[in-house]
Formats: C-alpha cells, sequence, structure tokens
C-alpha cells in the first residue's frame, strides 16, 4: 500500500515550487517541502514548510545565491493549498539562512529598486536637515569579518550641494559583537563636519537597536551575520502575516 501521506505532500509541494519558480526571473534549484497531510490540509493546519533554493533573481537585478528557510506550524487556507498556493490565514515563524556574493550585492546596489530606496536618505545635524544623493556604492568583502564600501555621494547642507567620495572599512554586528567602524576616509570633496559623523553614528545606533525591522507583511531580525571571502551570511528570524509577491516586495 503506497504512503498516502508521503504522496499528499510530495504532490502539494510540486505545486507549490512550480508557482514560485513562475515568480522568479531566474531560478537555479528550487526546493519546497510542505509537511502536512491531506486531513491537516481540510482542517487548514501544516507542521510546517521548508523551502531551499539557489540561484534566485527576482526583478533582473536581486539575486541571492543561496537560502534556506524553515517555518513552524502554520494555520493556511485550505483551498488555496491544495493548488499549491500558500495563504496564510495566522502570522507565522520562521527561520532563514541566507548566502549572497559580493557580485549579487553590488548587482542589486546599482539596480533602480536600491537606488529609489537610498535617495531620500536623511540626517538630523543639530536641527539642520542634511540629505545625501548616491551617485556610486560598491561593496567589497575581503574576508576576516570586514565589510568595504566605496562610493560617491551629492551631499547636500545648509543650501549647498557638493560632491563627496569615501572609503570605509566595517565589522557587522554578530551574536558575540557589537558592530564597529574601523575606519573612514574621504577621498574627494571637503571632507564632512564632526556634527555629521555624530549624526550618522546615532543613527546607525538607533536602526542597529530596532527589535526588528518591517517589509510589507514580514518582521525580521537579524540574528548573525558571518563575512567571508566573497559572501555574506546572514541568519535572519521572520514573522510573516502574509506570503507576498514577488512584485510588492519589491515595492519602494
Amino acid at each position: 500500500m503506497p504512503d498516502q501521506h508521503g504522496f499528499e505532500e510530495k504532490i502539494i509541494s510540486q505545486e507549490a515550487e512550480k508557482r514560485i519558480a513562475e515568480k522568479l526571473d531566474e531560478v537555479e534549484e528550487i526546493e519546497i517541502d510542505v509537511q502536512t497531510d491531506l486531513l491537516k490540509i481540510v482542517q487548514g493546519q501544516a507542521d510546517g514548510v521548508s523551502f531551499a533554493g539557489q540561484g534566485l533573481v527576482i526583478q533582473e537585478d536581486i539575486r541571492v545565491q543561496e537560502i534556506t528557510l524553515q517555518t513552524d506550524s502554520i494555520a493556511i487556507n485550505p483551498f488555496s493549498a491544495i493548488f499549491g498556493q500558500i495563504e496564510l490565514n495566522e502570522p507565522v515563524n520562521a527561520i532563514a539562512r541566507i548566502i549572497v556574493t559580493e557580485v549579487d550585492i553590488n548587482r542589486a546596489l546599482a539596480s533602480d529598486f536600491a537606488r529609489s530606496w537610498m535617495q531620500n536618505f536623511e540626517l538630523n545635524v543639530d536641527g539642520e536637515i542634511v540629505s545625501f544623493e548616491p551617485e556610486e556604492i560598491q561593496v567589497f568583502l575581503p574576508g576576516d569579518g570586514k565589510i568595504e564600501c566605496k562610493g560617491k555621494v551629492l551631499l547636500k547642507e545648509m543650501g549647498n550641494t557638493r560632491p563627496l567620495a569615501y572609503t570605509a572599512i566595517a565589522r557587522p554586528r554578530t551574536h558575540s559583537q557589537p558592530a564597529m567602524l574601523e575606519s573612514f576616509n574621504c577621498t574627494e570633496g571637503e571632507g564632512v563636519s564632526i556634527e555629521l559623523i555624530a549624526a550618522f553614528i546615532q543613527k546607525a545606533k538607533e536602526l542597529m537597536n530596532l527589535p526588528s525591522l518591517k517589509w510589507e507583511d514580514i518582521a525580521f531580525s537579524i540574528k548573525d551575520i558571518e563575512v567571508e571571502i566573497g559572501s555574506l551570511i546572514l541568519m535572519i528570524e521572520t514573522q510573516v502575516r502574509q506570503i507576498p509577491s514577488s512584485s510588492s516586495f519589491l515595492s519602494p
């Protein structure tokens, strides 16, 4: 007698893989395991969902080298689940491990999506609003836990706009150490004021101390970051209220 439980999981998982793959511009490999059976589906339940993928590309410029994700038990819409479309009836918690390469990061930073997100970056410096308009930014991952950035921005302060080029080396926050800025050098322009640096550090501290970040129907917190030569490994805890489409997820 065939394993009816395994057969049901396989059919639903394969249909879910097909639907997710159709939303991606490119995919090298994808595997979804919906851990449930027919009785649980009718009741709108699943023990969990695991997701593993490699070479996932969303809207041409956003690429993830590798991702693995596991949810806890979930409450789902039983009618959509039969056709492989997971619609959540209640928020679900998940843990994800994501690997992005240096090439992928720089490809994303050059995208229209990233530029639209960064173009309105502002700081309050002693009551005056100072804004930055990025022109170029490039990230290097030399290993040893370091992230190196080189870039050019247009700095707008006190009614004036001037170019500024910089290089910076930082160590991201991990489970055992806080984030650290090792160096910051102006390579073009007149430099920046101490007050501006202080405001930038304070803003970065506020962002890093947020319990979680929100994007669409997803709240996430980065628990650990590993920097290897040429790649970044992120450990992320998330709470998902609804699984977004690829287009809504990338809306600025």
